[in-house]
């Protein structure tokens, strides 16, 4: 009888610990690891896609809620988010993204291509390129890019922009200069989801990664909010000095042909000017600056840079000339003295250069990278043709200082070598002792 008691008392208290165990809810881990599972998962790999205006990615939530977790899964949870929005802030540094933007009309299909060819060739991170062009350009855009291979197109995304002005007449402005060059004052209006951008002319090449020209906006000072080189070394050979009719930056003036911009200080900035005494927005300065100066410009957009950066010289980074090296740089005898110790890191050949006999160091170097078949070796397929094709240019203005064109970019190809190869081989496994 009193083991029939006992049992009975048994069976009774392991029935009520297991009505307490159920009421009480499980603390198995399960349910929730997965969810968390499914949260990293809503950060797939980039692509490259073709937008017709940037729009910042928004992020993807899940739709059923969360269970409710309490006890020691609760805490192992908390851990494992924790961890995850670490692991999800390091994949948004590493996916940082460059901008580029660059405006092409009339015959500049060739020009620019060849200059978005040379920024992937040898840059690090992703570049989103920023392409504004004319109606009858923007197919052949389309259809050049698509035809790259896979392992290059996945380096970068692009947008395609129509031409558009947002104040003034949109013909006068489209004519000011070069055709459409004025497009790049209004950028900061545009782009207005973008923080800062690098703009190039289409007829600009990078001859060392993109990311070392990005680096200088990390120089800026609080008020600095664009950069430049300057237009010339020395004032008594210089366009400006000489034969400006309206105020310019500095003593030589700046080119525009690159140009680093911070387009958030921009948008917020108030720009002093000869106008009005407290001072306009960037969008209200332009078209009453343009409509002062219009008779005395003779540069177009780039004139109307260095007016604004005249009454506003603390808000200018000044760049080395040898990131817009140009033919002004050695057709006058060599005057960069920075490219003739690094070499050229960006050039540009303005003038049309790259198109005619004028100074052919310039065209050899520019057939060099458009010639160069994508996912060759870079010495065998660009280096040392540019080098064997050099040695008839050095009795040229500017040809008979090759180690100013060639020796930036021996040294990119060797960074690149290096990154692939050396760097990506597999270190030998260490012997058990």
């Amino acid at each position: 009888m009193r083991i029939h008691c006992r049992v009975a008392a048994i069976a009774l208290c392991l029935g009520l610990f297991l009505l307490l165990y159920f009421l009480g809810g499980n603390g198995a881990d399960e349910p929730p690891l997965r969810e968390v599972e499914k949260k990293d998962e809503q950060f797939p790999p980039s692509r490259v896609t073709k937008q017709s205006r940037g729009e910042p990615q928004q992020e993807v939530r899940a739709d059923r809620k969360e269970p409710r977790i309490s006890g020691r899964g609760a805490s192992v949870v908390a851990r494992l988010r924790q961890k995850s929005e670490l692991g999800r802030s390091k994949v948004t540094r590493a996916e940082d993204v460059m901008h580029l933007a660059v405006v092409a009309c009339g015959n500049r299909l060739e020009e620019t291509l060849t200059m978005v060819k040379s920024a992937l060739l040898f840059s690090i991170k992703k570049i989103k390129f920023h392409i504004f062009a004319e109606e009858d350009l923007t197919e052949q855009f389309e259809k050049a890019l698509s035809q790259w291979p896979r392992p290059l197109t996945s380096k970068f995304q692009y947008s395609l922009y129509p031409i558009t002005f947002s104040v003034g007449n949109a013909e006068e402005w489209k004519r000011l200069f070069k055709p459409c060059a004025a497009q790049r004052l209004f950028l900061p209006v545009i782009l207005k989801d973008v923080d800062s951008l690098l703009y190039v002319d289409t007829d600009v090449l990078f001859l060392r990664p993109m990311d070392d020209i990005w680096k200088f906006l990390k120089a800026f000072n609080s008020s600095q909010l664009a950069a430049m080189a300057p237009e010339h070394e020395i004032p008594k050979i210089g366009w400006y000095s000489r034969f400006a009719r309206h105020p310019f930056y500095g003593v030589t003036g700046v080119n525009s042909g690159v140009m680093l911009m911070n387009l958030t200080r921009i948008r917020s900035t108030m720009f002093k000017n000869s106008m009005i005494a407290g001072g306009l927005s960037w969008e209200d300065l332009l078209h009453p600056l343009y409509q002062k100066y219009k008779n005395h410009i003779t540069w177009g957009d780039q004139d109307l840079l260095n007016i604004i950066f005249h009454y506003n010289p603390e808000c200018l980074y000044i760049f080395p000339c040898q990131w817009n090296y140009r033919p002004d740089h050695c057709m006058y005898g060599s005057n960069c003295k920075g490219a003739e110790e690094e070499g050229v890191s960006v050039l540009h050949g303005n003038r049309g250069v790259y198109h005619d006999d004028k100074q052919p160091a310039f065209k050899v170097v520019y057939d060099a990278i458009r010639d160069y078949p994508f996912g060759e070796n870079l010495f065998q397929s660009l280096f040392y043709p540019l080098q064997t094709k050099f040695l008839d240019t050095v009795n040229t203005l500017c040809g008979r200082i090759p180690q100013v064109f060639l020796k930036q970019i021996e040294k990119t190809m060797k960074a690149v070598f290096e990154q692939k190869v050396i760097r990506h081989a597999r270190a030998p496994r260490r012997q058990r002792r």
